[in-house]
C-alpha cells in the first residue's frame, strides 16, 4: 500500500479540498496534548524543577515537537507524529534524580542514545533483546502511584476531584476520545472558581511563554536510576509501538531519519527542560488512519497540521503551566492519574500476558511499584535488574 518517499496510487484528484487531513492533524494535537501536558507537569515537578522552568520544559517540548512533526511529514510524504514521551514523564514522577540540573544531564544523556540507536543498530537490537514483559511490567509499577492519584484525591479534595472525575467518567461512555481533554477542562473551570472565590490576583507574568535554561550536571546516580530507565521506556513503549502503528496503516517509517531527527530535538530541549520527544504511538493513529483521509498519499498533510498546531500550544504552555501551579490540592494529579489508566491497563495485560513470563513481570512490577532507591538510584533500574535476574533463574538451562 505505501512505500518509502510516500508513492501511493491516486484515489481523488489533487485538487480536492485538504480541509480533512488538516482537521485530523490538529485532533491530534490537542488529544495529545491535552491529555498528557500534566503528566508532564508533575514529572518535571518531582525531579526538581521549579515551576518556570517546568513552564520552560513544556515549551521547549511544544517547540520541538511541532517542528519535529514538520520536517518528517514533509521529508518522506508520510504523516509521521511526534509526541513528548508520557510514559518517560510517569517515570520522572516516580524518580528521584538528585537535582534539577543532574535530571537535565539524564536528559541530555537519553537524546544521546536515541541518537546512537540510529548511528549503531546494536542498541536497537539490545532494547528489543528486553523481554517485553519485563519492560511493560516496569512500566506499569511506575505508573501505579500516578494512577492511585484520583482516588486519593477524591478524599483529600472531594470539592475538586469529583467534578473532574465525573467529567472524564461521563466522556468516557460518549466521546472516549475527549475523555481526559475533558477532564482537564473541568479541572481548569475548578481552578478558575477557586480564584474568583479566593480572589487572589493573577500575575499575567506567569501567562508568558519563557525559557529558563540549566546547565546539565552529568551524575552517576542519575544516569544509571533515570537516564537509563528513561531511555528504554520511551523506546519500548513509544517509538517501536509508533512504528507498528504506522505500519498497519501501510507506512513504513523511516528508523534512522526518525530517531536521528527525534534525538536532535530532544537535546535541543533537555537544556530547557523537555525530557525526550519520540514518535507517537497510540495518537499516530488519529493522523494515519484513512479517517484522516482517504488517500495515504495525502495524509502526510496530518502531520504538518499536528506540527503546526503544537507550535500554536506551545505558545500557550505558560498557560497551561500556571493553570497546574494554581490548582487546588490533588486536582492536576488526579487528571494526570486518569490520562494515565489506559497506559496502566495495556502495561498490566502485557506484562501478565505469557504465563511462563509471569513471575518475572510481577517481581518486576513490584519493585518497580516500591519506590525503593538503594545507592540513590531509582527503583525502575532495580526493578529490571530483579525482573532480569528472575527470569534468568527460572529459565536457566531451557531452550
Amino acid at each position: 500500500m505505501a512505500g518509502a518517499g510516500g508513492r501511493y496510487p491516486r484515489l481523488m484528484p489533487d485538487t480536492a479540498p485538504l480541509t480533512r487531513p488538516i482537521a485530523a492533524g490538529i485532533v491530534t494535537a490537542l488529544v495529545g496534548f491535552t491529555s498528557s501536558f500534566a503528566v508532564v507537569l508533575t514529572g518535571l515537578a518531582a525531579v526538581g524543577a521549579t515551576p518556570d522552568q517546568a513552564a520552560s520544559g513544556l515549551l521547549a517540548l511544544s517547540l520541538t515537537m511541532g517542528t519535529v512533526c514538520i520536517v518528517l511529514a514533509m521529508r518522506h510524504r508520510m504523516p509521521i507524529t511526534v509526541a513528548w514521551s508520557t510514559p518517560g514523564a510517569a517515570l520522572l514522577a516516580a524518580t528521584t534524580a538528585g537535582s534539577w540540573p543532574a535530571a537535565v544531564g539524564a536528559f541530555l544523556i537519553v537524546a544521546t542514545l536515541i541518537l546512537l540507536t540510529a548511528l549503531v543498530p546494536r542498541i536497537g537490537a539490545l532494547i528489543a533483546a528486553i523481554p517485553p514483559s519485563i519492560a511493560q511490567a516496569m512500566l506499569a509499577g511506575v505508573l501505579l502511584p500516578l494512577c492511585i492519584a484520583p482516588v486519593s484525591g477524591l478524599v483529600e479534595n472531594p470539592w475538586g476531584v469529583v467534578p473532574v472525575v465525573a467529567t472524564w467518567l461521563l466522556f468516557s461512555r460518549v466521546a472516549p476520545r475527549w475523555a481526559v481533554p475533558a477532564a482537564f477542562v473541568a479541572a481548569a473551570v475548578v481552578v478558575v472558581v477557586g480564584l474568583a472565590e479566593s480572589g487572589t490576583p493573577l500575575d499575567p507574568a506567569l501567562l508568558l511563554p519563557r525559557f529558563e535554561l540549566t546547565a546539565p550536571v552529568l551524575t552517576v546516580e542519575a544516569a544509571i536510576g533515570l537516564a537509563l530507565p528513561l531511555f528504554i521506556v520511551t523506546m519500548a513503549s513509544q517509538n517501536v509501538p509508533g512504528v507498528a502503528v504506522m505500519r498497519s496503516f501501510g507506512y513504513e517509517v523511516p528508523w534512522r531519519s526518525s530517531m536521528l531527527v527525534t534525538g536532535v530535538g530532544s537535546a535541543l530541549s533537555a537544556p530547557a527542560g523537555g525530557h525526550a520527544i519520540n514518535l507517537a504511538a497510540i495518537s499516530a493513529a488519529l493522523a494515519a488512519a484513512p479517517d484522516a483521509d482517504p488517500d495515504p498519499s495525502r495524509r502526510w498533510v496530518a502531520g504538518v497540521s499536528t506540527g503546526v498546531t503544537y507550535l500554536v500550544l506551545g505558545g500557550g504552555s505558560a498557560v497551561f503551566a500556571a493553570l497546574a501551579l494554581l490548582a487546588p490540592t490533588a486536582v492536576i494529579p488526579a487528571v494526570a492519574g486518569l490520562a494515565l489508566l489506559g497506559a496502566f491497563g495495556l502495561a498490566v495485560q502485557q506484562a501478565i500476558d505469557d504465563p511462563g513470563e509471569r513471575v518475572p513481570a510481577v517481581v518486576t512490577f513490584l519493585v518497580a511499584a516500591s519506590g525503593v532507591a538503594p545507592l540513590g538510584i531509582s527503583a525502575a533500574f532495580w526493578a529490571l535488574i530483579a525482573g532480569l535476574l528472575v527470569r534468568g533463574v527460572l529459565h536457566l538451562g531451557r531452550r
